[in-house]
């Protein structure tokens, strides 16, 4: 079947890949050295200075971030889907080790408290992710290391650790000039580490990075059992419920929005979380309520929720903790934290046991009291990595009652718009599958934007899911660009795989134009919001969270997934 777009057949890429899977192979450690070639010969958009002798520090700290904090310490990694695997293979129970949690990649891990780092996969997807993040942290490691070993600015970063003195700022851009780095990036390691960053560029100085990699267990299978023993443990947890007899509206999205939308518990505790912000100002966000307080413009909410993660996370709030639980225990929100299996947490809502009094207003309509005769359930998951989001939705579909609705939230790189925007594909082209998937996007502009503050929203889109943040280079964006595709994410494609099978008696096919207007009988709904801007150079390719800023295009999608969901069980009632 023709396609509509070319292959991007980018060879430089595929070697990468077919490199690692196939040292991976191996029952021994492969050492990360090996891949060092390939992967700076794919002139990957997130390390365009692989090859460079000059330290690329956006890889570095995009590689750095979404790592757990004790690779200083770590020599070899070891990958397995589940502590099973892990003992199967000669570790012993790893939940016996130390967790260790990534700042921005969502991935349960274990450190052993000597070099060993211990991973838990949920598909092909964190393999695409992790490897090239560790190859690229270990060849910035070493060129931050080539640049300080054995010199003055060594020195001194030695000194000052045997002393405990600050350093003084002549001897900081002593260091910043050894290091080569302009004083903008420096800066970006002080905001990395704060007052930390001597003694981890003293770290790095002292030695080399020389890590390994170790596969436990690679097949499909092994990804299934892992899907299958977290699905046992969510049926467990919502025993009660009933899943398999409801009808059932699957959100893939995060584990608050949708939860603070229709609990409204955060908006009840506003003078404790004020409090909370006058005390410590994270991010600067007491002035932000102040203005929002004094002004009364649009906004507040979105601010109290991303504020009381802040508030209950502090020692002085964790009381808001177990308030919020028995809230929304009332509120018909039953919280699953991430199984053993699979870091991938759920929330199960029952309709008819919401409280409509307590719902944000901005999804507030009339008829809401029709929701106490509804018989169904919002199954909500934290949004799975890349193929981990198929194995997902097919596990709970074929457990779950009536599919009613599937609905996809989650963040995407935009080639064309801004930071902060909103795009609604109808066409997605998957990587993993090479199909094309065209389908009826339940969602328009329409339904975003009233509810966005600060960005646009374009629907009608084109986006292209990728295998990992790394394996794609300038070439590679271009061809999907001409051919009008400007939105890069990670999820769509598996989850739309898992939707075909939902329709068709058969499993997804491969490399073919796939129609999903026919014969769908739920609502398939998909909506990005842009963290990233790779073809802008103002702004440095995922090199940082979105935080607060992120807060607004997040809500004005979970404003529109539920007024979809409660408009159509209204109209069922």
């Amino acid at each position: 079947m023709d396609r509509t777009i070319p292959s991007p057949g980018n060879e430089e890429i595929a070697l990468y890949t077919r490199t690692y899977y196939s040292l991976l192979r191996s029952s021994g450690e492969i050492q990360i050295r090996s891949l060092e070639e390939t992967h700076a010969g794919m002139n990957s958009s997130l390390h365009l200075h692989a090859e460079d002798p000059i330290i690329d520090l956006g890889a570095f700290i995009y590689a750095y971030l979404r790592l757990p904090p004790v690779m200083d310490k770590v020599r070899l990694i070891v990958l397995g889907q589940t502590p099973e695997v892990f003992m199967r293979r000669g570790y012993p129970d790893i939940r016996e080790w130390t967790p260790v949690q990534s700042p921005g990649r969502r991935r349960r891990a274990y450190f052993d408290g000597k070099d060993t780092l211990a991973a838990q996969i949920a598909s092909v997807s964190d393999i695409d992710d992790l490897v090239p993040m560790l190859v690229a942290l270990q060849i910035e490691w070493n060129k931050i290391h080539a640049h300080l070993a054995n010199t003055p600015a060594e020195d001194t970063l030695r000194r000052h650790a045997e002393a405990g003195n600050p350093l003084t700022p002549a001897e900081a851009d002593q260091v910043r000039l050894a290091l080569e780095l302009s004083e903008a990036d420096f800066a970006r390691l002080h905001a990395l580490w704060g007052e930390e960053w001597p003694r981890h560029l003293l770290t790095i100085a002292q030695r080399r990075k020389a890590m390994s990699i170790l596969l436990l267990a690679g097949s499909f299978v092994d990804y299934r059992k892992a899907t299958e023993e977290w699905w046992r443990e969510i049926e467990r947890a919502a025993e009660r419920l009933g899943l398999s007899q409801r009808p059932v509206y699957f959100v893939s999205s995060n584990t608050h929005s949708i939860a603070n939308l229709l609990s409204g518990f955060a908006v009840t505790r506003e003078a404790e979380i004020a409090e909370y912000l006058r005390q410590e100002n994270p991010e600067g966000l007491w002035d932000e309520y102040r203005r929002l307080r004094q002004s009364g413009e649009p906004g507040m909410e979105n601010l109290l929720y991303y504020a009381y993660r802040l508030c209950a996370s502090h020692p002085a709030y964790r009381h808001l903790r177990d308030a919020m639980r028995a809230w929304e225990e009332e509120s018909g929100i039953l919280r699953i934290p991430a199984p053993a299996a699979l870091d991938i947490g759920a929330q199960v809502i029952d309709l008819r046991r919401l409280r409509p009094e307590r719902f944000d207003r901005r999804i507030q309509m009339p008829g809401l009291e029709r929701l106490a005769r509804s018989a169904a359930l919002i199954f909500n998951v934290d949004y799975p990595l890349g193929m981990a989001a198929y194995l997902i939705l097919t596990q709970a579909t074929a457990n779950l009652g009536e599919l009613r609705g599937f609905y996809a939230m989650g963040k995407a790189a935009t080639l064309n718009g801004r930071v902060g925007d909103v795009m609604i594909p109808n066409v997605v082209y998957d990587e993993h599958s090479q199909n094309t998937f065209l389908f009826k996007n339940c969602f328009s502009a329409g339904d975003v934007a009233p509810y966005l503050l600060q960005g646009a929203v374009f629907d009608n889109q084109k986006a292209v899911t990728v295998r990992g943040t790394f394996l794609q280079n300038r070439d590679f964006m271009h061809v999907f660009y001409r051919e009008g595709y400007t939105d890069i994410e990670m999820e769509a494609g598996p989850y739309l795989s898992a939707v075909y099978e939902n329709i068709y008696p058969k499993r997804y096919p491969i490399n073919e134009i796939v129609n999903l207007f026919i014969n769908a009988w739920f609502d398939i709904g998909v909506i990005h919001y842009a963290s990233d801007t790779p073809y802008s150079r103002r702004q440095e390719l995922l090199s940082k969270s979105l935080s607060y800023f992120g807060v607004d295009a997040t809500y004005a999608a979970s404003v529109a997934i539920v007024r979809r969901i409660l408009a159509r069980e209204i109209g069922a009632g």
